[in-house]
Protein backbone atom coordinates (compact mmCIF):
# COMPACT_ATOMS: atom_id res chain seq x y z
CA UNK A 1 0.00 0.00 0.00
CA UNK A 2 1.17 3.51 -0.83
CA UNK A 3 1.49 6.41 1.56
CA UNK A 4 -1.63 8.26 -0.42
CA UNK A 5 -3.37 5.10 -0.12
CA UNK A 6 -2.58 4.36 3.46
CA UNK A 7 -3.99 8.21 4.31
CA UNK A 8 -6.94 7.68 2.11
CA UNK A 9 -7.63 4.63 3.69
CA UNK A 10 -7.29 5.72 7.10
CA UNK A 11 -7.74 9.58 7.85
CA UNK A 12 -10.76 9.88 8.61
CA UNK A 13 -10.62 8.06 11.65
CA UNK A 14 -7.34 10.46 12.53
CA UNK A 15 -9.90 13.20 11.98
CA UNK A 16 -12.56 11.98 14.50
CA UNK A 17 -9.82 11.36 17.02
CA UNK A 18 -8.48 14.73 16.50
CA UNK A 19 -12.28 16.35 17.18
CA UNK A 20 -12.86 13.60 20.08
CA UNK A 21 -10.02 15.19 22.13
CA UNK A 22 -10.97 18.68 21.51
CA UNK A 23 -13.85 19.68 22.97
CA UNK A 24 -14.73 22.82 21.49
CA UNK A 25 -14.64 21.58 17.75
CA UNK A 26 -16.69 18.56 19.11
CA UNK A 27 -19.26 20.87 20.55
CA UNK A 28 -19.61 22.83 17.36
CA UNK A 29 -19.82 19.67 15.01
CA UNK A 30 -22.50 18.72 16.86
CA UNK A 31 -24.74 21.80 17.59
CA UNK A 32 -27.38 22.13 15.20
CA UNK A 33 -27.26 24.95 12.49
CA UNK A 34 -30.75 26.80 12.16
CA UNK A 35 -31.34 26.51 8.29
CA UNK A 36 -33.36 30.26 8.81
CA UNK A 37 -30.18 31.61 10.91
CA UNK A 38 -30.49 35.38 11.01
CA UNK A 39 -27.21 38.00 9.76
CA UNK A 40 -26.16 38.12 12.81
CA UNK A 41 -26.60 34.67 13.89
CA UNK A 42 -24.95 33.87 10.49
CA UNK A 43 -21.87 36.14 11.47
CA UNK A 44 -21.57 34.50 14.78
CA UNK A 45 -21.26 30.86 13.39
CA UNK A 46 -18.87 32.23 10.90
CA UNK A 47 -16.82 33.64 13.86
CA UNK A 48 -16.58 30.63 15.85
CA UNK A 49 -16.13 28.53 12.66
CA UNK A 50 -12.77 30.11 12.16
CA UNK A 51 -11.40 30.58 15.30
CA UNK A 52 -11.59 26.38 15.90
CA UNK A 53 -8.44 25.22 17.24
CA UNK A 54 -7.73 22.40 14.74
CA UNK A 55 -5.19 22.68 11.85
CA UNK A 56 -7.56 20.16 9.25
CA UNK A 57 -10.15 22.58 9.00
CA UNK A 58 -11.76 22.22 6.42
CA UNK A 59 -11.95 18.49 6.16
CA UNK A 60 -12.78 17.97 9.74
CA UNK A 61 -15.70 20.11 9.21
CA UNK A 62 -17.15 17.89 6.50
CA UNK A 63 -17.58 14.91 9.12
CA UNK A 64 -21.27 13.91 9.75
CA UNK A 65 -21.93 14.18 13.58
CA UNK A 66 -23.23 10.82 14.00
CA UNK A 67 -19.60 9.77 13.02
CA UNK A 68 -18.22 11.57 16.04
CA UNK A 69 -21.44 10.35 18.36
CA UNK A 70 -20.75 6.95 17.49
CA UNK A 71 -16.78 6.69 17.71
CA UNK A 72 -15.71 4.34 20.52
CA UNK A 73 -12.25 6.64 21.79
CA UNK A 74 -10.65 3.58 23.19
CA UNK A 75 -10.78 1.67 19.94
CA UNK A 76 -10.33 4.88 17.90
CA UNK A 77 -7.29 5.52 19.95
CA UNK A 78 -5.61 1.90 19.87
CA UNK A 79 -6.15 1.47 15.83
CA UNK A 80 -3.97 4.68 15.13
CA UNK A 81 -1.05 3.54 17.35
CA UNK A 82 -1.29 0.97 14.98
CA UNK A 83 -1.13 3.09 12.19
CA UNK A 84 1.32 4.84 13.60
CA UNK A 85 3.40 1.81 13.70
CA UNK A 86 2.74 0.80 10.27
CA UNK A 87 3.77 4.00 8.96
CA UNK A 88 6.78 3.70 10.99
CA UNK A 89 7.83 0.39 9.35
CA UNK A 90 6.71 0.96 5.91
CA UNK A 91 9.40 3.94 5.80
CA UNK A 92 6.53 6.64 5.04
CA UNK A 93 7.32 10.49 4.97
CA UNK A 94 8.29 11.99 8.15
CA UNK A 95 5.53 14.63 7.79
CA UNK A 96 3.08 11.51 8.30
CA UNK A 97 4.63 10.14 11.01
CA UNK A 98 5.35 13.11 12.86
CA UNK A 99 1.38 13.85 12.02
CA UNK A 100 0.85 10.89 13.67
CA UNK A 101 2.92 10.77 16.85
CA UNK A 102 1.85 14.40 17.55
CA UNK A 103 -1.89 12.91 17.44
CA UNK A 104 -1.43 10.07 19.87
CA UNK A 105 0.40 12.12 21.93
CA UNK A 106 -2.39 14.27 22.53
CA UNK A 107 -4.94 11.29 23.15
CA UNK A 108 -3.21 9.92 25.49
CA UNK A 109 -2.96 12.97 27.68
CA UNK A 110 -6.89 13.12 27.26
CA UNK A 111 -7.11 9.15 27.62
CA UNK A 112 -5.17 8.35 30.32
CA UNK A 113 -5.72 11.97 32.35
CA UNK A 114 -7.70 11.31 35.67
CA UNK A 115 -11.55 11.99 35.78
CA UNK A 116 -11.50 14.38 38.59
CA UNK A 117 -8.83 16.79 36.95
CA UNK A 118 -11.26 18.28 34.45
CA UNK A 119 -14.27 18.06 36.97
CA UNK A 120 -15.74 14.56 36.08
CA UNK A 121 -17.24 12.24 38.88
CA UNK A 122 -19.19 9.49 38.13
CA UNK A 123 -22.68 11.30 38.79
CA UNK A 124 -22.17 13.34 36.26
CA UNK A 125 -20.75 10.48 33.47
CA UNK A 126 -24.24 8.68 34.85
CA UNK A 127 -25.93 11.63 34.60
CA UNK A 128 -24.63 12.65 30.66
CA UNK A 129 -24.90 8.50 29.88
CA UNK A 130 -28.90 8.97 30.42
CA UNK A 131 -29.26 12.58 29.08
CA UNK A 132 -26.98 11.83 25.76
CA UNK A 133 -25.45 8.59 25.54
CA UNK A 134 -28.31 5.88 25.72
CA UNK A 135 -31.27 7.75 24.16
CA UNK A 136 -28.85 8.59 21.14
CA UNK A 137 -27.88 5.36 20.68
CA UNK A 138 -31.22 4.15 21.00
CA UNK A 139 -32.05 6.00 17.68
CA UNK A 140 -28.93 5.01 15.60
CA UNK A 141 -30.23 1.23 16.46
CA UNK A 142 -33.71 2.05 15.08
CA UNK A 143 -33.38 -0.70 13.07
CA UNK A 144 -32.90 -2.90 15.60
CA UNK A 145 -36.01 -1.19 17.46
CA UNK A 146 -38.25 -1.66 14.93
CA UNK A 147 -37.63 -4.93 14.42
CA UNK A 148 -37.53 -6.30 18.11
CA UNK A 149 -40.62 -4.08 18.88
CA UNK A 150 -42.27 -6.46 15.77
CA UNK A 151 -41.35 -9.53 17.20
CA UNK A 152 -42.98 -8.32 21.09
CA UNK A 153 -45.86 -6.19 20.15
CA UNK A 154 -47.33 -8.05 17.16
CA UNK A 155 -47.61 -11.44 19.24
CA UNK A 156 -48.90 -9.58 22.01
CA UNK A 157 -51.61 -7.52 20.16
CA UNK A 158 -52.60 -10.42 18.49
CA UNK A 159 -53.32 -12.80 21.10
CA UNK A 160 -55.27 -10.02 23.12
CA UNK A 161 -57.34 -10.05 20.06
CA UNK A 162 -57.98 -13.87 19.47
CA UNK A 163 -58.71 -14.78 22.86
CA UNK A 164 -61.37 -12.64 22.91
CA UNK A 165 -62.73 -14.71 20.14
CA UNK A 166 -61.65 -17.97 21.10
CA UNK A 167 -61.59 -18.06 25.03
CA UNK A 168 -60.46 -21.37 25.25
CA UNK A 169 -57.10 -20.41 23.32
CA UNK A 170 -55.47 -19.28 26.44
CA UNK A 171 -54.77 -23.15 27.58
CA UNK A 172 -52.99 -23.36 24.04
CA UNK A 173 -50.28 -20.86 25.43
CA UNK A 174 -50.47 -21.31 29.22
CA UNK A 175 -51.01 -24.19 31.60
CA UNK A 176 -54.60 -24.47 33.62
CA UNK A 177 -52.31 -23.70 36.74
CA UNK A 178 -50.87 -20.41 35.81
CA UNK A 179 -54.22 -19.33 34.51
CA UNK A 180 -55.53 -19.93 37.76
CA UNK A 181 -52.61 -18.03 39.28
CA UNK A 182 -53.17 -15.33 36.94
CA UNK A 183 -57.39 -15.44 38.03
CA UNK A 184 -56.36 -15.40 42.04
CA UNK A 185 -54.03 -12.19 41.50
CA UNK A 186 -56.29 -9.93 39.27
CA UNK A 187 -60.09 -11.40 41.24
CA UNK A 188 -61.72 -8.11 42.35
CA UNK A 189 -62.52 -9.69 45.65
CA UNK A 190 -58.50 -10.33 45.99
CA UNK A 191 -57.18 -8.59 49.24
CA UNK A 192 -53.94 -7.29 47.24
CA UNK A 193 -54.58 -6.97 43.13
CA UNK A 194 -51.42 -8.11 41.27
CA UNK A 195 -49.46 -10.41 44.25
CA UNK A 196 -49.15 -13.82 44.98
CA UNK A 197 -50.40 -15.62 47.92
CA UNK A 198 -48.40 -14.99 51.39
CA UNK A 199 -46.45 -11.75 49.27
CA UNK A 200 -48.41 -8.82 51.54
CA UNK A 201 -45.28 -6.33 51.79
CA UNK A 202 -44.32 -3.98 49.03
CA UNK A 203 -40.65 -4.39 49.71
CA UNK A 204 -41.01 -8.46 49.00
CA UNK A 205 -42.45 -7.69 45.57
CA UNK A 206 -40.28 -4.99 44.79
CA UNK A 207 -37.46 -7.69 45.35
CA UNK A 208 -39.75 -10.02 43.26
CA UNK A 209 -39.85 -7.64 40.35
CA UNK A 210 -36.75 -6.80 40.27
CA UNK A 211 -35.63 -10.24 39.84
CA UNK A 212 -38.47 -11.18 37.34
CA UNK A 213 -38.24 -8.24 34.93
CA UNK A 214 -34.00 -8.04 34.86
CA UNK A 215 -34.40 -12.02 34.26
CA UNK A 216 -36.43 -11.44 31.40
CA UNK A 217 -34.72 -8.36 30.13
CA UNK A 218 -31.33 -10.66 30.02
CA UNK A 219 -32.55 -13.96 28.83
CA UNK A 220 -33.73 -11.94 25.52
CA UNK A 221 -30.57 -10.11 25.37
CA UNK A 222 -28.02 -12.92 26.07
CA UNK A 223 -30.35 -15.29 23.42
CA UNK A 224 -29.22 -13.10 20.55
CA UNK A 225 -25.44 -14.61 21.13
CA UNK A 226 -27.31 -17.78 18.72
CA UNK A 227 -27.17 -15.29 15.51
CA UNK A 228 -30.33 -13.62 16.87
CA UNK A 229 -32.80 -16.43 16.80
CA UNK A 230 -32.45 -16.45 20.68
CA UNK A 231 -33.95 -13.41 21.13
CA UNK A 232 -36.43 -13.49 18.49
CA UNK A 233 -38.06 -16.25 20.34
CA UNK A 234 -38.10 -14.79 23.25
CA UNK A 235 -39.35 -11.69 22.61
CA UNK A 236 -42.03 -13.73 20.35
CA UNK A 237 -42.92 -16.09 23.79
CA UNK A 238 -43.03 -13.05 25.94
CA UNK A 239 -45.26 -11.31 23.84
CA UNK A 240 -47.87 -14.35 23.18
CA UNK A 241 -47.35 -14.80 27.34
CA UNK A 242 -48.12 -11.11 28.24
CA UNK A 243 -51.15 -11.07 25.75
CA UNK A 244 -52.71 -14.38 26.70
CA UNK A 245 -52.98 -13.27 30.11
CA UNK A 246 -54.29 -9.72 29.33
CA UNK A 247 -56.46 -11.03 26.67
CA UNK A 248 -57.98 -13.68 29.47
CA UNK A 249 -58.21 -11.21 32.25
CA UNK A 250 -60.09 -8.88 30.22
CA UNK A 251 -62.46 -11.72 28.48
CA UNK A 252 -63.44 -12.89 31.72
CA UNK A 253 -64.43 -9.45 33.46
CA UNK A 254 -61.43 -8.65 35.42
CA UNK A 255 -59.68 -6.22 32.98
CA UNK A 256 -61.20 -3.59 36.02
CA UNK A 257 -58.06 -4.61 38.38
CA UNK A 258 -55.48 -5.50 35.52
CA UNK A 259 -55.42 -2.75 33.20
CA UNK A 260 -55.34 0.06 36.22
CA UNK A 261 -52.61 -2.23 37.87
CA UNK A 262 -50.46 -2.53 35.00
CA UNK A 263 -51.19 0.93 33.45
CA UNK A 264 -48.42 2.70 35.64
CA UNK A 265 -45.45 0.62 35.10
CA UNK A 266 -46.20 -0.95 31.35
CA UNK A 267 -44.52 2.29 30.02
CA UNK A 268 -40.88 1.19 31.95
CA UNK A 269 -41.19 -2.74 31.62
CA UNK A 270 -42.06 -3.23 28.25
CA UNK A 271 -40.32 -0.75 26.49
CA UNK A 272 -37.30 -2.24 28.51
CA UNK A 273 -38.00 -5.77 27.05
CA UNK A 274 -37.66 -3.97 23.41
CA UNK A 275 -34.77 -2.52 23.91
CA UNK A 276 -33.12 -5.74 25.20
CA UNK A 277 -34.28 -7.60 22.46
CA UNK A 278 -32.71 -4.90 19.95
CA UNK A 279 -29.38 -5.05 22.13
CA UNK A 280 -29.33 -8.79 21.40
CA UNK A 281 -30.71 -8.97 18.05
CA UNK A 282 -27.75 -6.47 16.90
CA UNK A 283 -25.30 -8.58 18.80
CA UNK A 284 -26.58 -11.77 17.45
CA UNK A 285 -27.12 -10.26 13.71
CA UNK A 286 -23.08 -9.01 13.64
CA UNK A 287 -22.01 -12.87 14.13
CA UNK A 288 -24.57 -13.64 11.22
CA UNK A 289 -23.79 -11.02 9.24
CA UNK A 290 -20.31 -9.80 9.68
CA UNK A 291 -19.34 -8.21 6.53
CA UNK A 292 -15.94 -7.57 5.57
CA UNK A 293 -14.79 -8.18 9.33
CA UNK A 294 -14.20 -11.39 11.41
CA UNK A 295 -17.18 -12.36 13.34
CA UNK A 296 -15.12 -11.32 16.90
CA UNK A 297 -14.46 -7.82 15.26
CA UNK A 298 -17.73 -7.80 14.14
CA UNK A 299 -18.88 -9.05 17.52
CA UNK A 300 -16.49 -6.21 19.71
CA UNK A 301 -18.08 -3.22 17.05
CA UNK A 302 -21.93 -4.30 18.02
CA UNK A 303 -21.08 -4.77 21.60
CA UNK A 304 -20.37 -0.84 22.15
CA UNK A 305 -23.93 0.03 21.34
CA UNK A 306 -25.68 -3.26 22.93
CA UNK A 307 -24.08 -2.61 26.29
CA UNK A 308 -24.94 0.85 26.16
CA UNK A 309 -28.68 -0.10 25.72
CA UNK A 310 -28.56 -2.90 27.70
CA UNK A 311 -27.51 -0.24 30.60
CA UNK A 312 -30.09 2.02 30.26
CA UNK A 313 -32.38 -0.94 29.91
CA UNK A 314 -31.73 -2.21 33.38
CA UNK A 315 -32.47 1.11 35.13
CA UNK A 316 -36.01 1.48 33.25
CA UNK A 317 -36.46 -2.09 34.90
CA UNK A 318 -35.86 -0.91 38.42
CA UNK A 319 -37.97 1.94 37.76
CA UNK A 320 -40.83 -0.67 37.04
CA UNK A 321 -40.27 -2.82 39.19
CA UNK A 322 -40.65 0.41 41.76
CA UNK A 323 -43.28 1.56 39.91
CA UNK A 324 -44.90 -1.86 40.52
CA UNK A 325 -44.39 -2.40 43.88
CA UNK A 326 -44.92 1.21 45.33
CA UNK A 327 -47.62 2.48 43.16
CA UNK A 328 -49.47 0.13 40.90
CA UNK A 329 -50.60 -1.99 43.88
CA UNK A 330 -51.88 0.58 45.85
CA UNK A 331 -56.17 -0.21 45.94
CA UNK A 332 -56.75 3.37 47.53
CA UNK A 333 -56.15 5.26 44.14
CA UNK A 334 -58.89 6.20 41.88
CA UNK A 335 -58.90 4.55 38.58
CA UNK A 336 -58.86 7.24 36.44
CA UNK A 337 -55.60 8.90 37.83
CA UNK A 338 -53.84 5.38 36.84
CA UNK A 339 -55.03 5.80 33.82
CA UNK A 340 -53.91 9.30 33.26
CA UNK A 341 -50.19 8.40 34.97
CA UNK A 342 -50.04 5.14 32.84
CA UNK A 343 -50.63 7.59 29.43
CA UNK A 344 -48.52 10.37 31.02
CA UNK A 345 -45.55 7.30 31.48
CA UNK A 346 -46.31 6.65 27.73
CA UNK A 347 -45.45 9.72 26.41
CA UNK A 348 -42.79 10.59 28.52
CA UNK A 349 -41.22 7.50 27.53
CA UNK A 350 -41.96 8.02 23.89
CA UNK A 351 -41.10 11.99 24.03
CA UNK A 352 -37.59 10.69 25.71
CA UNK A 353 -36.40 8.37 22.87
CA UNK A 354 -37.28 11.44 20.32
CA UNK A 355 -36.09 14.17 21.44
CA UNK A 356 -33.43 13.41 24.82
CA UNK A 357 -29.78 14.06 23.67
CA UNK A 358 -30.61 15.04 20.31
CA UNK A 359 -28.18 18.13 20.45
CA UNK A 360 -24.77 18.33 22.24
CA UNK A 361 -23.98 16.76 25.43
CA UNK A 362 -24.04 19.15 28.78
CA UNK A 363 -20.34 19.79 29.05
CA UNK A 364 -20.71 20.22 24.96
CA UNK A 365 -22.94 23.23 25.82
CA UNK A 366 -21.13 24.62 28.86
CA UNK A 367 -18.32 24.34 26.41
CA UNK A 368 -20.09 26.10 23.44
CA UNK A 369 -21.66 28.82 26.04
CA UNK A 370 -17.74 29.37 27.63
CA UNK A 371 -16.96 29.85 24.20
CA UNK A 372 -19.51 32.62 23.18
CA UNK A 373 -19.13 34.47 26.15
CA UNK A 374 -15.04 35.11 25.18
CA UNK A 375 -16.13 35.62 21.28
CA UNK A 376 -18.61 38.35 23.01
Amino acid sequence: MTQDQFIQAHEQQWLILEVLINPKVKAFLLEKKADNMTQKAQKKYNKRKNSLPIVNKEKVLQLKPSLIRRADYPSLYREICQHLSLAQSRRYSPYLIERLTFLIDQAHQVFYRPAHSHGESPIKNLFRFFIHTFPQTVREEAKWLWLSASCFYLPLIAMLIIIQIWPEFVYSILPPDSVSGMEAMYDPDAEHIGRERGSDSDMKMFGHYIFNNTGIGFRTFATGFLFGIGSITTLLFNGLTIGAVAGHLTQIGYGSTFWPFVSGHSAMELTAIVLSGAAGLKLGFSLLLPGRRSRYQALLDSAASSVKIMGGAAVMFFMAAFIEAFWSSSQTMPIMIKYSVGVAMWILVISFFVFVGENQSDEDIALTTEADKHEA
